[in-house]
């Protein structure tokens, strides 16, 4: 009798897995395919006029040189120069954010925390800020100071909130609370580098801090992608230790052969070198990394196989929208991206708190 059960009900979950799978690749592919159309029209839009025919020969005949696609010298320079910079660096730079958001919230158990709750916006902010106030840097070069110390900084803020929970045992509780005080030291420094600077100075700073896609180039998307595509097949890889630790807490984990430690260090040392690598290019762009895993994870669910690389397509549907509304809703003056998105994700932040509080904090 058991075994006849066993037969009828193996293949009908077998069946319903495969479609619960579907489902969610469907809808990985829907986004991708959103994203791409956003990209599209974001190009059109500015002060000079494109339509969508001219963008696309502009984009395609760079791409296929041999296919005999005709465009504008107009339409390419502004396309490959002007305008696809800045959202390619919103697409690459979105997902960075939120596909460490998702992992930072999956070790620590937490859904509202995210990398810069550890600190390493703080600290970047305090690299930049000391650059662009004292001059100072740790690694050689003038070109490149303020990007070098921010990134340098945040590495360095991480591996401190690291090394201060490692003294009580790494958990997420530990790290949460290590982090949020080295946040609040690495700020008041900051506040008093901006007390001390000259008025351009004090501009400059306060510029970087807003964090906006403008400077994006060429060469700063390859290093983040770089960066990005080092890092993401690592992250995956444990995205079966995650679920366990997420759904089951440590002690579960650990009787499933978890080891969580290690899975806790490699996750963290990835999701900062990722937002590190991005913010200092862009200076602190918030809200990415807590927004884009929530609306994931409400849309297809807390699996990390599916929701990391879905929270990487509407991390990027969100910062690229975002940075497209900051630059073309009071044209000519642009809107930094930073502070369109605090605009959205504050109001979604104090949503969850209201709505979910009972979930989040027992």
């Amino acid at each position: 009798m058991a075994t006849e059960v066993k037969e009828i009900e193996v293949p009908a979950i077998k069946e319903l897995y495969t479609k619960f799978t579907a489902r969610k690749v469907v809808f990985i592919l829907g986004s991708l395919g959103a994203l791409v159309a956003l990209s599209l029209y974001a190009t059109t839009l500015g002060s000079a006029r494109l339509g969508i025919g001219e963008v696309s020969s502009a984009v395609f005949a760079r791409i296929f040189p041999f296919a005999g696609i005709e465009t504008t010298s107009f339409a390419d320079v502004v396309v490959w120069h002007l305008r696809l910079p800045r959202i390619v660096m919103g697409i690459v730079a979105g997902a960075g954010l939120a596909v460490s958001g998702a992992a930072m919230q999956g070790i620590m158990r937490n859904p509202l925390v995210s990398p810069f709750t550890i600190g390493v916006s703080s600290g970047a902010a305090l690299g930049a800020s000391l650059a662009i106030v004292l001059g100072f840097n740790l690694v050689g070069g003038e070109k490149a100071i303020v990007v070098t110390n921010a990134f340098v900084f945040g590495l360095l803020t991480a591996f401190l909130v690291y090394g201060l929970a490692r003294m009580r045992g790494v958990t997420g509780e530990t790290l949460i609370l290590a982090g949020i005080a080295i946040m609040y030291l690495a700020s008041a420094a900051t506040s008093l580098l901006q007390y001390i600077a000259t008025e351009e100075e004090l501009q400059a700073v306060v510029y970087w801090l807003f964090g906006s896609l403008t400077g994006a180039s060429w060469g700063n998307i390859l290093i983040v992608t770089v960066m990005l595509f080092s890092c993401l097949p690592l992250l995956m890889r444990y995205s079966w230790d995650l679920n366990v630790m997420a759904s089951g807490g440590d002690e579960v984990a650990t009787s499933l052969g978890v080891n969580v430690p290690r899975v806790r260090v490699v996750t963290l040392i990835l999701a900062t070198l990722i937002t590190a690598g991005i913010i200092c290019f862009t200076g602190i762009i918030g809200f990415v990394c807590l927004v884009a895993p929530h609306i994931t994870r409400l849309l297809i669910g807390a699996d990390h196989r599916f929701l990391m690389p879905c929270s990487c397509i509407l991390g990027a549907i969100l910062l690229v929208g975002a940075d497209t509304i900051g630059r073309t809703v009071f044209s000519p003056v642009v809107i930094p991206v930073g502070i369109v998105l605090s605009f959205i994700g504050v109001p979604f932040f104090i949503f969850l708190l209201m709505t979910r509080r009972k979930e989040y904090f027992s």
